[in-house]
């Protein structure tokens, strides 16, 4: 088959290893071409192309004009094969950070490519600075990297057999001898604000005499960054055995080799690697689990009782005033902004149940809260207690608890599930589909806002802006 990959960019990130992935898959089964916006000096066994207007939106940078921008694609597409390719297979075309890409892929559609659009991220997750009223392109098939994803896109009109579950495939991880101190348990991770860094920074309060944590990469965007750098000043601060930056010190291998494990904190997340890799190196995953991403792996037999679902704090543990007028000024600012509708009724039962239960999930609360509640902890030794009593996984799991059994397994699952052979298949035979099979269906935009706009789980940290 000739297949043409199309993505934004191909700087390091979790769209550009799963692009990666794919080429690996497939290159000696395919022809492969890959169409970037910026090609990073990232280096692919296979043909590359850039095509700088494909990239992200720039300030003071001129889009070029669907028809252009298509023209050009079908140019490159006609220099590689005359004759044309088999499909043309985009990643997150449904994110806005090109304001014309949809409208370019509509006009590719209509010249008879056929196409085949992975949903990595949605923009109706959290992202409204990346959301149009735009229709998303109708009459294709969809790809998606999770049961959740797949259910929200049918619910939101497509059918199922026009829309396909392909779960990425993980790379074992590589560990190695270093100098790195003991006692690391390892936070692998960009610290973009949905990454939940002051959850990270709480359970660090609770790590063994000696442990301390270790976050490896800053963010990149200023939003972001601005977050990011007050968590150091705080951790610096109070003197807490937390160290950030810790990939831009060593390399990410000899992290791995030192970890006594690895611990994920994040509220949101595409596919959910965090919870797969570490077993491939034979280290415990701890911390908090998401739901909605996690049944997938569980029901493949992956064994995540390390992990819990919620952390609890009590409300009288920080300003929970200011956090409820916060939280709500958000809430109806990102409703303004996506065109979505809710009922008062709904939001003061969610608010509601805060204050009957006294109780609330850390991942709701905003920077500042995050900060009362663990200066709380630092001051009585006592809250310390009542935390861990309400939440007992607050820990990492000790020696005793005998998780060699559990490594075993999930090593194994990793390896059967998420190997590259089981990819290729997955990849081939649904690249069959879309190419012998024409679907005719169209999205629902409002359901798929509905399926994430979910009041019940409403973090700051994801759809409000960072104000210190």
């Amino acid at each position: 088959m000739k297949i043409a990959f199309l993505h934004y960019h191909l700087r390091t990130g979790g769209v550009t290893t799963v692009l990666q992935q794919q080429i690996a898959a497939l290159q000696e089964c395919c022809e492969i071409l890959v169409l970037t916006g910026d090609r990073a000096g990232a280096k692919l066994p296979c043909h590359v192309v850039e095509i700088p207007a494909l990239g992200y939106d720039r300030p003071g940078v001129p889009p070029l004009a669907p028809d252009n921008l298509a023209g050009c694609v079908l140019k490159t597409l006609s220099d590689m094969w005359p004759g044309g390719c088999d499909l043309l297979h985009v990643h997150n075309p449904t994110l806005s950070k090109n304001r014309n890409l949809i409208q370019c892929i509509k006009r590719l559609q209509a010249s008879g490519i056929t196409l085949f659009l992975q949903v990595h991220d949605f923009a109706e997750d959290g992202r409204p600075g990346v959301y149009t009223r735009e229709p998303y392109p109708a009459d294709c098939h969809y790809g998606v990297i999770n049961t959740r994803d797949k259910q929200i896109l049918v619910d939101a009109g497509l059918k199922s057999s026009g829309v396909h579950l392909i779960p990425n495939a993980v790379s074992p991880l590589t560990a190695m001898p270093g100098n790195v101190p003991e006692g690391l348990v390892l936070y692998p991770v960009r610290a973009i604000r949905r990454k939940n860094i002051g959850e990270a920074v709480l359970l660090s309060l609770f790590l063994k005499p000696g442990q301390y944590l270790g976050i490896t990469q800053p963010p990149n965007s200023q939003q972001d960054l601005k977050s990011y750098l007050d968590w150091k000043a705080y951790v610096g601060g109070k003197g807490l055995n937390v160290q950030f930056d810790m990939g831009q010190r060593n390399d990410f291998p000899v992290l791995v080799g030192a970890a006594s494990s690895m611990v994920t904190t994040s509220i949101s997340e595409g596919f959910g690697f965090s919870f797969l890799e570490p077993w491939t190196a034979g280290k415990v995953r701890w911390g908090r689990r998401l739901g909605s991403i996690c049944s997938d792996f569980e029901g493949n037999g992956l064994c995540l009782d390390s992990l819990y679902n919620r952390l609890n704090v009590p409300m009288d543990w920080f300003d929970a005033d200011q956090l409820l007028q916060t939280w709500q000024m958000v809430v109806m600012h990102a409703a303004e902004i996506l065109g979505h509708s809710f009922s008062q009724a709904h939001l003061q039962h969610v608010t509601g149940g805060w204050a009957r239960d006294g109780l609330i999930d850390f991942c709701l609360l905003n920077e500042p809260c995050q900060r009362q509640v663990i200066s709380h902890l630092l001051s009585d030794s006592d809250a310390k207690q009542h935390l861990k009593s309400m939440n007992p996984r607050v820990s990492a799991p000790r020696p005793e608890d005998n998780m060699s059994e559990m490594l075993i397994n999930n090593c194994n699952v990793v390896s059967t599930h998420y190997g590259l052979k089981t990819y290729r298949d997955q990849l081939l035979s649904t690249y069959h589909r879309v190419v012998h099979e024409p679907v005719h269906q169209r999205i629902d935009k409002q359901a798929i806002l509905d399926a994430f706009f979910d009041l019940e789980r409403f973090s700051l940290l994801e759809w409000g802006t960072y104000e210190g």
